[in-house]
């Protein structure tokens, strides 16, 4: 909700707006100017403030990170207006860089302080304030009213996380019991918490994250296209004016980074590495450190977006031994409640709210769900909804041998594109929508790529899980591979892509989670070769790779066996498969098996 209109406000509720009460016991509030009747930091209502979602009512407070740096967090809290004061209740927080009185990503238009309306879908959605929960957005280290440097989700970040959680728990008001919700960036923060083990933390939904933060940036040592224009985003965020009416200590907060221009340094130097191993990712591997880990987690994840892409989540899944829930489909960076232009659920399945709120009551509150919902639901490639217990689920898995062959690492046209093309502007949550991105690649076959096909499928068969690719290679370079449905008649479409500089003599690397159907007649199509795509930004060698020894690791899924549930095709597929299909003139011979028959040699 934008509100650009300035509000004739009584004066006694105007001067309330800049109260900022401090809810942490101990910590002493910071005297504000404003009428006695406002004095002990009344709560604002919709009535009052038209930012302030309806049934709400809004305080402030700040209170302490958790690393003993001296970080100041800043919270915004909504409280059913209905309800008492200290009437206890349990509580879903969100943490992130995006809860900015002033806006998101960007000063949003608005002419008057209020909490952020990131969320306001939720609130509104799952009748939040009428069910008796509160909502607590908590902005991170550098952003908004919070102290600090920013920190890409590193130990800072961390601590914060960990505050929060703390804070929200303690509070005379709150049950003790705490849940966590958000998309992408705020989805990753509940992905750290689960890995930190916080005893009130007692359920995450985390739609669209990613699993591990090194791959947002960079995949296997080759650094992504927004590898520096990502870092540089989120520091022009933690950056952006504030609202000239907000508080004194707000607006001193948010100007933390001016005075100290070490946040931007270490932010765009620290990012930079492109080691997954160094000891700035492993703080922020939150798939390998899931070992053992068991909040219950409800996530989403589009096997085909383009923005936080499924790498790592079945590593994630897999170390994880909570409940689990899962919406998993083929989708773009969306919420599970979103709709097109033409009323559409981008995700294609009905209920999101419902249940979620079902997921919340039962961990927050004891209650048992009305509904049972199916553990994971998951929508293929076909756009056909299943039901299953967990994810992946496979009747066979096996490695499949590739061919030898040899490529020129020179990075096709691709390169002179990539140097003419802008660095700047792309952020976890607004990363821009890839053009068509098919269009010309196979042209550089086959001096810069070359293929391996499987025999036709002879039934349906899917692949699912995250293929695993291992291969010997001879030459200093990159690698691009790239998992392509073949159809009878040559119509070829990419669904699955990964790259990777080559490690001397052998590499191996997993591949995004997938889950893809091929229909009776279809070929799985592997190309090998230099990276032309414009998703990364390789140093090209120009050196000839021979790969003499090239395996994929394939897990395969019998759609006989599906137990279907509700959910329609999402309207992203449809345009993903146009962007991503071509023809091919040639198919070679098969050189290895696609089937679930359990007899693979």
């Amino acid at each position: 909700m934008t509100v650009r209109r300035r509000m004739a406000l009584p004066v006694a509720a105007a001067g309330a707006l800049a109260i900022i009460t401090s809810l942490t016991a101990g910590l002493p509030s910071v005297a504000q100017a404003a009428p006695a009747s406002a004095a002990a930091g009344a709560p604002i209502t919709h009535e009052e403030n038209p930012r302030v979602p309806e049934g709400a009512a809004w305080t402030e407070a700040y209170f302490p990170s958790s690393d003993r740096s001296g970080v100041e967090l800043h919270a915004d809290v909504l409280r059913p207006a209905h309800l008492p004061a200290h009437a206890k209740t349990p509580v879903i927080l969100s943490v992130g860089p995006y809860f900015s009185h002033a806006g998101e990503t960007s000063p949003g238009g608005f002419d008057q302080v209020g909490p952020s309306p990131r969320f306001q879908d939720l609130i509104d959605g799952a009748q939040l304030m009428e069910r008796g929960y509160t909502f607590v957005m908590v902005d991170l280290r550098g952003f908004g009213g919070s102290t600090g440097c920013l920190d890409f989700l590193g130990p800072g970040e961390q601590a914060d996380i960990k505050a929060a959680v703390e804070w929200t728990a303690r509070q005379p008001w709150s049950t003790g019991k705490v849940g966590m919700y958000g998309k992408s960036y705020d989805a990753n923060t509940g992905l750290a918490a689960n890995v930190l083990k916080l005893k009130p933390l007692k359920a995450i939904v985390a739609q669209e994250p990613t699993w591990n933060r090194y791959n947002y940036l960079f995949s296997n040592g080759v650094p992504r296209s927004n590898a520096t224009s990502s870092p540089r985003s989120y520091y022009s965020i933690a950056t952006m004016p504030q609202l000239v009416d907000d508080s004194d200590r707000y607006k001193a907060n948010a100007d933390y980074e001016k005075s100290h221009p070490e946040c931007q340094t270490d932010n765009a130097t620290n990012t930079q590495d492109p080691d997954p191993k160094s000891a700035f990712w492993r703080a922020r591997d939150f798939a390998s450190r899931a070992v053992g880990t068991r909040t219950p987690l409800f996530v989403t994840s589009g096997f085909i977006e383009d923005n936080t892409k499924p790498e790592d989540m079945q590593k994630y899944l897999a170390n994880h031994h909570g409940p689990e829930r899962g919406w998993l489909g083929q989708w773009e960076h969306v919420r599970g409640n979103e709709t097109d232009d033409n009323g559409q659920l981008k995700m294609g399945r009905a209920g999101w709210f419902d249940e979620v709120m079902r997921f919340f009551d039962q961990h927050l509150r004891g209650s048992k769900p009305s509904v049972q919902d199916p553990a994971f639901s998951v929508e293929d490639s076909l756009g056909n909804w299943r039901a299953q217990p967990t994810w992946p689920m496979t009747n066979d898995s096996y490695t499949a041998r590739l061919s030898p062959g040899q490529y020129v690492d020179d990075g096709g046209q691709a390169q002179a594109q990539r140097a003419a093309e802008p660095t700047t502007g792309w952020d976890i949550e607004y990363a821009p929508q890839a053009a068509a991105p098919m269009a010309a690649l196979l042209a550089d076959a086959p001096g810069n790529s070359y293929w391996t096909f499987s025999t036709p499928a002879s039934k349906q068969v899917r692949l699912t899980g995250s293929p695993e690719l291992a291969l010997k290679t001879k030459g200093q370079g990159n690698v691009w591979v790239r998992l392509w449905d073949v159809a009878p008649d040559g119509r070829s479409t990419m669904f699955n892509e990964m790259v990777a500089a080559l490690n001397d003599k052998s590499t191996s690397f997993d591949l995004k989670a997938t889950d893809w159907t091929f229909e009776p007649g279809h070929r799985l199509g592997v190309q090998i070769g230099t990276i032309t795509s414009r998703g990364w930004r390789p140093v090209p060698s120009g050196q000839t790779i021979t790969v003499t020894d090239a395996r994929l690791g394939m897990e395969v899924q019998d759609p006989r066996f599906d137990s279907p549930t509700q959910g329609d095709r999402s309207p992203y597929l449809d345009r993903y498969i146009a962007a991503n299909t071509v023809t091919l003139d040639e198919i070679g011979a098969p050189t290895f098996p696609l089937d679930v028959s359990k007899h693979h040699h």
